[in-house]
Formats: C-alpha cells, structure tokens, sequence
C-alpha cells in the first residue's frame, strides 16, 4: 500500500487507551478533531476533499468514541488534549493544522494551551465549545448544570431514541427547508429509525453520558498562540462570541443560518473556505 493510499491504524497513550486514527494522503499534515458523540469519519468530507488537494489528512476517534479504547477514565477536555498530543508526537508532525469542530475545537485549543505551539502551524474552530462552557459566577452566560443533566439523563433513559432526537436539531433538520436539509445531512427521519440515525452520527458502543459530563467539567481557558480561525454560525447556540473577542489573531467566518452539523450540510462551503485558509 503506498503512503497515497489509505490507511488506518492506532496509538497507544501513556495509560494503555488505544486511539484509533486514519491517515489518508500526503503533504502538509491536516489533522482533525470530530465533535461529540461522533468520530474520525465525520471528516471523511474534507478528508476527501483535501487530500486530493495535496495535503495529508489524519483524523482520530477521540477516547470513549467510535473504534478507540472505551476507558472508564479520562474523558475530560485535558486527556483528550494529551491524547491528542501522543498522536502528533508518534506520528511526528511538524507544522500541523488543527481542524477541530465542537468539542474537537475546545480539544485543539487546549491541546495547544497545554503543550504549546511548536508542531502546530495553525489552527480551526468550527462551531467550537468555548473556553468554559458551564455556567458560573464567572462565566455567567455559560450553560447551566442542569442542561448538562437532561442530557445524560436522555442518554441513560433511551439512548437511541435520544441520538435520533438530537441528529434533528444537529443537521437543521428542524428548521424551514427541513427536508433538504435532511436529505444533503444524509438522515433518515421516519419514526422509529433511530438505528439508521445513529449510523449516520457514526455512534460506536461506548458513548455514554460520562463522556459529555467529563467535558462540561473540564471545558475551562486554553490559550492557544499561532494563527488560527474561528467558524461558527448565527445559529449555533453553543458558541457566544465571546471566544472571538478573547484573544487577537482569531478570523471569524460567520455562515448565516447554518446547523451546527454544517461540515456535512454545508460541506462544499467549508470545504473551500477550509482550502483557502490553508494555503493563505
């Protein structure tokens, strides 16, 4: 198999989690960071696309998800970014881009906050987490405790029937034009198809409640350093503008009305904006 071709294989981190990545292409190294409850092959839009640009595309199932280890421990934002870490450093890449959406974006930025800038060239966030996510005396616009509750309840009470109800609102399939939507986000919406829903959120046995309760835990400040952009949408309510207006050297891109799933609603878009930002 040449190194054009693709291929998978795993990492084994310091406490035996094997992470499961894909590395498709060559060139200037891509790596990517999926959001949560999905895995590496929600990228596999831009991973396409890219590599057929010239570029080096790697994607990982963070811990907990898809084909990598389920441990019972260290789902929280600062083992996701040391695992994300051992990845760079076994693989030895230089100069990365970090693609990271949701909570794959708080993953980079931590990531970099943590282990600094030296293999990272630069970075972005689609519809990222922010800095602290959970609500407190400091960060009063943050979501509160018990948003964070109804979905681990949700998760234990009917975990199919909750990952259908979510996929709805994900890819925008609730809004007008629904049914277009529906059909470029690749979901079946009939009732009780949750099955067919779950595949198309690439959900692996393992993903359960403590993973989201880890990272509205663990969502704190990163501090990331070398050029980076910020996409995100109006109407993601994940995102506040108040992570654009920490730091300077952030570029937003603002696409009016887009899901919080757009990187596969809207994957053309993204797709050449995503080109464009790598070769600026």
């Amino acid at each position: 198999m040449t190194k054009e071709e693709h291929t998978t294989s795993t990492i084994t981190t310091t406490d035996g989690t094997q992470i499961y990545y894909k590395d498709w292409g060559s060139g200037a190294p891509v790596v990517f960071s999926h959001g949560w409850p999905l895995s590496a092959d929600a990228w596999e839009d831009q991973m396409l696309f890219l590599g057929a640009h010239g570029y080096r595309c790697i994607a990982h199932d963070r811990r907990g998800h898809g084909r990598s280890s389920q441990p019972w421990n260290g789902n929280e934002m600062d083992t996701y970014a040391d695992d994300l870490a051992t990845l760079s450093e076994k693989l030895d890449l230089k100069k990365v881009i970090h693609v990271g959406h949701s909570t794959g974006g708080g993953e980079v930025a931590r990531y970099i906050g943590r282990h600094g800038s030296k293999r990272v060239s630069k970075a972005v966030l689609i519809g990222a987490v922010p800095p602290q996510m959970l609500k407190t005396a400091a960060n009063p616009g943050g979501l509160p405790m018990e948003v964070f509750d109804q979905i681990r309840t949700g998760v234990l009470a009917d975990r199919s029937q909750f990952f259908k109800d979510l996929s709805i609102p994900f890819y925008g399939a609730n809004r007008p034009g629904a049914k277009a939507l529906a059909r470029t986000a690749g979901l079946v919406l009939a009732p009780g198809d949750a099955g067919r829903v779950q595949g198309r959120l690439r959900l692996h046995q393992g993903v359960l409640g403590d993973r989201l309760y880890g990272r509205s835990q663990a969502v704190r400040r990163a501090d990331p350093d070398p050029p980076r952009r910020r996409r995100s949408d109006r109407a993601d309510r994940r995102l506040g503008h108040a992570l654009v207006q920490a730091r300077q050297g952030f570029h937003p891109k603002i696409y009016p009305g887009a899901p919080h799933g757009m990187c596969s609603t809207l994957k053309d878009q993204v797709n050449t904006d995503l080109l464009s930002f790598l070769k600026g």
